[in-house]
């Protein structure tokens, strides 16, 4: 891990880069959606911080707006029900997404036209259809989209990439990614959240596409970007009580040259988890929540050790909007173009699942 040299070094950087932000005009963000139960968290944490200011809140229901209003203290002056007037009236920079997934592809479209960037929740998409025209619309418009993951934010899987690409483990032969919990109706999201979880068209599938997109976006990411050759999938719906139009357990098998990717995502465990296993030809490693992650090198004994904090700014989804919006790099987690992979392995997942036959992708565009 670093030196304590090095991490000195970290904070001080960190604490310039924290002023230097505080110091200038505010990113102008809106927020378009609010059927997204992520969206409780910025309000709850992010709406008052110094370095952004929210310039408008475009959702339909009108009825649901007022009340996330007022229950956050949000004039109501700050209402739309309409995208398009929201952004010719308030011009903000960027705006974050709360959306279904579903209307990921029509929003992206509207801000391009009026060069507004765009951080979406995961997933990128429904469809790679719909991920292709989003990638169009953006470079048309000019403009930067960026995916939302927690995991992005987890010390535990950048400890894990460095290491990787640090030659500790040796080449990797196969990744095994966990991801969910146990079912959206039984942790009680709100019931506008579920209406589209539960909805194949709205949400793409159930746990396939809501957990599934966690491990496809990691595995890209630890890849380089590479696809897969081939995707297999099986899911099922174990609970059709609870989610009869969609499956709640999901396993996707990815094949690359020299090595596998597993990726479980459910709505079935019995707790919340969110970690990955790497199996390398010298070494093995997992992550442990957050911020710790466990290696075991060949002929060693394992150690657990946490990592680093994250390099700024990409320790922070708006520290990173604001940064993207003033041209630094997304990271590859966050970009549009590990994205887009990302759409393309669940779509081929979905057709996987559906014709119980193993997908093989195309060669590269």
């Amino acid at each position: 891990m670093r030196s304590v040299v090095t991490r000195i070094a970290f904070i001080i950087l960190f604490t310039s880069y924290s002023l230097f932000a505080q110091s200038k005009a505010p990113l102008r963000v809106g927020i378009v959606g609010l059927v997204h139960g992520h969206v409780g968290w910025f309000l709850e944490h992010a709406l008052h911080r110094p370095e952004i200011q929210l310039t408008g809140i475009a959702e339909p229901d009108a009825k649901l707006a007022a009340s996330y209003a007022d229950h956050n203290n949000i004039d109501h002056s700050l209402l739309f029900t309409s995208l398009e007037e929201m952004l010719v009236k308030t011009h903000p920079q960027a705006v974050l997404v709360y959306s279904n997934t579903f209307d990921h592809r029509k929003i992206v479209e509207t801000c391009a036209k009026h060069s507004v960037h765009v951080m979406m929740e995961k997933p990128l998409a429904v469809s790679y259809d719909d991920a292709l025209a989003i990638q169009k619309a953006a470079q048309q418009g000019k403009i930067k989209v960026l995916v939302n993951y927690e995991t992005t934010w987890y010390r535990s899987n950048r400890a894990a990439y460095e290491l990787l690409h640090q030659g500790a483990l040796g080449d990797l032969r196969k990744v095994v990614v966990h991801d969910g919990h146990y079912g959206p109706i039984e942790i009680g999201v709100q019931p506008e959240f579920m209406a589209w979880l539960g909805d194949p068209k709205l949400n793409g599938a159930g746990a396939l596409y809501d957990f599934g997109c966690y491990g496809a976006d990691l595995v890209t990411w630890l890849m380089d970007g590479k696809r897969p050759l081939t995707v297999t999938a099986v899911t099922q719906t174990i609970k059709p009580d609870k989610y009869p139009h969609v499956d709640d357990e999901a396993t996707i098998i990815l094949t690359y040259p020299k090595a596998q990717a597993i990726l479980q995502a459910s709505w079935n465990w019995t707790f919340d988890r969110k970690d990955m296993e790497m199996y390398g030809t010298t070494g093995t490693l997992m992550t442990v929540g957050h911020d710790d992650v466990r290696v075991r090198l060949k002929d060693k004994d394992e150690q657990k050790t946490t990592a680093a904090p994250l390099p700024t700014p990409y320790d922070d989804e708006l520290v990173l909007l604001r940064a993207v919006v003033e041209g630094a790099d997304p990271g590859a987690p966050s970009s549009l173009e590990t994205n887009v992979v990302v759409s393309e392995i669940l779509d081929a997942a979905r057709l996987s699942a559906t014709s119980g036959k193993t997908v093989v992708l195309p060669a590269a565009h």
